[in-house]
């Protein structure tokens, strides 16, 4: 029996009501040292859908928990057949506004940082620099027993070799680059080992039931404690791992804003929310500033 984790929020109190304003955004960014914090929120432009939005994921999917990865063969059979289906779609996804113009912040020296949620390398993709992935990188797989890293394209070839014509129609592409299969079209699906101990391998995320290493939490705290204002955008901030960092940063004094349709966790500790498209709001706030965002690739 698989049991979904606690991934849902429902508010019990008066949150501050969502605005249209951006110039607390505005004004925050040409002031500098705003950290931001991304979500799924910033990628559904990108074609990757969030978990807890009006169309979110958690209304058909369960994601995969590190405590059924590691129990059972037949678990990691399923996951890997699915993601391997889902990468060959989560793996060509390109940045969009929103990405572009976080990067476009960056090189402006507008933004001291980024902390993601996600685990789509999109930031890094449309050119941001020095990225905290929180809960890590579906681009990378990690061995549990020699604790070796490679590249997720290796093990893709490697995937596509054992199970020649595996096409399976998916209902739909999940933010953890997992894709909506049937148990009846996983059965059949060949899962590779290590290829240098033979081990189990992993992608290189952090699982729900999993913990983010703790030096990882150590500098994300630093990136906050050092930045002048936090910006949160397209994050629910329901679980514990980036609500932290909200709370952090309002306990220190330091402003927090929040670009997100739907109301957060964190609602009450921000200063503004704003309850719009997140590519829209971003590319109008770097027109408001004066900030060249580039363009989509071609």
């Amino acid at each position: 029996m698989r049991v979904r984790p606690t991934l849902r929020w429902t508010p019990t109190e008066d949150l501050p009501p969502a605005t249209t304003d951006l110039e607390p955004v505005v004004d925050a960014l040409r002031a500098g040292g705003v950290l931001v914090l991304s979500g799924a929120g910033i990628s559904t432009e990108s074609g990757i859908p969030d978990y807890r939005g009006e169309s979110g994921s958690l209304s058909r999917h369960t994601p995969m928990t590190f405590q059924e990865f590691v129990g059972g063969a037949a678990a990691r059979r399923r996951y890997w057949a699915r993601s391997h289906l889902g990468w060959r779609t989560f793996g060509r996804a390109l940045p969009n506004a929103g990405h572009r113009a976080v990067a476009a912040f960056g090189r402006d020296g507008l933004v001291s940082g980024v902390i993601t949620q996600n685990v789509d390398g999109l930031h890094q993709a449309a050119g941001s620099e020095g990225v905290v992935e929180l809960h890590g990188s579906l681009d990378r797989v990690v061995c549990l027993s020699c604790g070796r890293t490679s590249p997720r394209r290796e093990l893709a070839e490697r995937l596509e070799a054992a199970n020649p014509g595996f096409s399976p129609v998916a209902a739909g592409i999940n933010p953890d680059g997992d894709a909506d299969l049937t148990d009846d079209q996983v059965v059949g699906f060949r899962v590779v080992p290590c290829a240098v101990c033979g081990g189990v391998l992993k992608p290189d995320v952090v699982f729900f039931g999993e913990t983010v290493p703790p030096q990882r939490v150590e500098l994300c705290r630093r990136m906050v404690r050092e930045s002048d204002s936090l910006l949160v955008l397209g994050s629910s901030l329901t679980v514990m791992s980036g609500l932290r960092f909200v709370r952090l940063a309002a306990e220190s004094g330091k402003p927090v804003l929040i670009v997100n349709r739907d109301p957060t966790r964190g609602d009450r500790h921000a200063r503004a929310r704003v309850g719009l498209p997140l590519g829209a709001a971003l590319t109008s706030v770097a027109g408001q500033l004066g900030v060249t965002v580039e363009e989509a690739a071609a």
